[in-house]
């Protein structure tokens, strides 16, 4: 089964969404068996490399909201962050553009498998939530590379080029087509779809579902076959019993 997540690294409550995903997915019986794949998506592309000012500068401006109502919600956030055992700092965040670090994650995938995506995916997060870090330097991201095996000369050669800005707009372009206008957004075996950060109950009960629709029924015999052959016991259909 495959589950596909579009989100954003500057996204709080897409982090929030990955740990309640989590929870429901290490409770799911075929969990082994779920290949989750990471897309991208860009809330504002617009943003510059860095923004000279805070979050709540930033929030302020894009969205016309006054600073002190924003401080109110960023502190909401924060509370739903440590439910699920995050500590966001909005106070240090740096507020910079996320698609270098989109392009690293499909640096990740295509060269070392998609559990090194997801290890890139989760330091990512980390970094602009947690650790005042920003994700849009080179350096920076050269060293989230290294920490899941990538070389870190090869991630600043990449991030050096256009490779894999393609991947991500792509990403972008099947989150229009598919109707995602907001993340996080998941999507079960191009089936099922879950518009933001639900709580892990929600997930479970999608993994389930989606499961038992995607497993052909089962036949089950007993080891010796019946006085005719067959594994089949005795039964009456449309031509007679």
């Amino acid at each position: 089964m495959k589950v596909e997540i579009w989100s954003d690294i500057a996204c709080p409550w897409c982090y929030i969404g990955k740990r309640r995903f989590e929870a429901a997915l290490a409770g799911f019986e075929h969990r082994d068996d779920v290949e989750v794949s990471w897309r991208s998506y860009q809330l504002d592309p617009s943003l510059p490399e860095v923004f000279d000012g805070t979050e709540v500068q930033y929030l302020s401006e894009r969205k016309g909201i006054e600073p002190a109502q924003l401080a109110g919600m960023l502190k909401q956030v924060t509370e739903q962050a440590a439910g699920v055992g995050l500590a966001y700092d909005f106070e240090s965040l740096v507020v910079a553009n996320s698609f270098p670090g989109h392009r690293l994650i499909h640096l990740a995938k295509a060269e070392a498998g998609p559990a090194a995506a997801d290890a890139v995916k989760e330091a990512l997060l980390a970094a602009h939530f947690e650790q005042g870090r920003n994700i849009g330097s080179t350096d920076v991201l050269a060293e989230i590379g290294a920490g899941v095996g990538l070389d870190p000369e090869r991630v600043r050669a990449v991030l050096a080029t256009d490779d894999y800005t393609d991947a991500v707009n792509q990403d972008i372009a099947e989150a229009r087509s598919l109707g995602v206008n907001g993340v996080p957004f998941f999507v079960i075996d191009r089936k099922y779809g879950i518009s933001g950060a639900q709580p892990p109950e929600l997930f479970t009960q999608a993994l389930e579902t989606a499961w038992a629709e995607s497993r052909p029924l089962q036949m089950v015999s007993t080891p010796d076959t019946g006085t005719d052959g067959s594994a089949d016991g005795p039964a009456c259909g449309p031509d007679g019993c």
